[in-house]
């Protein structure tokens, strides 16, 4: 079999079906505008993802025979009433504690440079001068650029201050129309597809029931982690508890490297506060022991109807989502690895079963649609 006829029976098997055609153009529309667009949109994204998360709630509550209007206030208003709590009092502590790190990491750094000295004195033979100097010189470099990154963006706070508030207004206005006015929009954006539409349904309701799941779960898990190690680093009275908290918080964002990346400034905090005592001891066992349950309870019960994706889809889509877009990009990384797997699955299965589907009613194929999604 030459080349030329695999590649034949692939399109075939793929693209033989105009609607797959108009679904592949629709990707790659969607990501093309992400792509180049993201910045200048990225109220309209914000708005949406939380738009999107909060539209459970909305359907809960008109599921209990609450008026849809009355519903959409009701979550806009715990939406709106978070985000005044966020803005003025975490926020400003969370800058305050921040503040406070950056100016005591250099005698951070004087502390941990006189335990080295003490570490070379004691084992010589294991730490030699000249590897010490070399530590020392990486990490002093490390601080200088800390330091020039905190000016950076001292000088470039106007700019900040304008696009947060940017933030503040426009996003709350868009997730109230997002929710008011969902059938609208559905509606809107559905007229422009093709009436025949069987494919684009069926793999809709398969990355909508995953990436929704997903993204209220891991809302969840961030709100009990955080809160979790908040208290516990209160109740070792570790300095910068909140930011800490916050930190381990959205580390579950990114399996297995979240958790290695947060432990660095808790176990150097902690050892800068308490030094190496029981209390630094106890309190990296109550780390661990958080992390423990997270990974081994909490984040089961709450994926336990998300297909997992395996650790090197996750590695491998930190790494190219977080090179593409940086920041956003790591943040993004796992729902967007898990609607890349949710169309690779359902893909195939939706062609063999609207192939198979042509010779039935269409009552019996709405009803298929239905049990699919359900």
């Amino acid at each position: 079999m030459t080349m030329r006829t695999i590649f034949k029976s692939w399109i075939e098997r793929y693209f033989s079906d105009e609607e797959a055609i108009i679904l592949l153009l629709v990707l790659v529309a969607g990501f093309a505008a992400i792509i180049w667009l993201g910045r200048m949109l990225a109220p309209f994204f914000t708005a949406l993802i939380i738009a999107f998360l909060l539209q459970g709630a909305v359907s809960a509550l008109t599921r209990r025979r609450v008026p849809h209007l009355l519903a959409v206030v009701i979550v806009f208003l715990a939406f709106v009433s978070v985000l005044l709590t966020l803005a003025f009092i975490l926020m400003p502590l969370i800058w305050n504690q921040l503040v406070g790190l950056v100016q005591e990491t250099p005698r951070m750094f004087a502390s941990g440079q006189d335990w080295l000295d003490a570490l070379q004195s004691r084992y010589p033979n294991l730490i030699t001068p000249d590897q010490m100097q070399s530590w020392i010189g990486v990490a002093s470099r490390e601080i200088s650029q800390l330091g020039q990154r905190a000016l950076t963006l001292s000088l470039a706070s106007l700019g900040n201050i304008m696009a947060l508030i940017i933030y503040l207004v426009l996003v709350p206005i868009l997730v109230f129309f997002m929710l008011k006015d969902r059938d609208k929009l559905v509606g809107f954006i559905l007229s422009l597809l093709p009436q025949k539409r069987d494919l684009m349904t069926r793999i809709w309701h398969e990355m909508d029931a995953q990436i929704a799941n997903y993204i209220r779960g891991k809302f969840i898990e961030i709100i009990i982690v955080g809160s979790v190690a908040f208290f516990t680093f209160a109740y070792f009275r570790l300095p910068y508890s909140a930011l800490l908290a916050v930190l381990v918080g959205f580390s579950v964002l990114v399996p297995y490297i979240g958790a290695a990346v947060a432990t660095l400034p808790v176990a150097a905090v902690a050892g800068f506060h308490f030094g190496i005592s029981d209390e630094f001891v106890y309190v990296l066992i109550a780390y661990g022991v958080i992390q423990a349950l997270d990974g081994n309870v909490l984040s089961p019960v709450l994926f336990s109807e998300t297909n997992n994706i395996h650790p090197v889809s996750i590695i491998v889509a930190v790494l190219f989502f977080g090179g593409i877009w940086g920041f956003w990009g790591i943040f993004f990384a796992i729902p967007l690895a898990t609607l890349l797997k949710a169309l690779v699955h359902a893909w195939p299965r939706g062609l063999r079963s609207q192939g198979e589907g042509r010779g039935k009613s269409m009552p019996q194929r709405v009803k298929e649609d239905e049990t699919a999604a359900l």
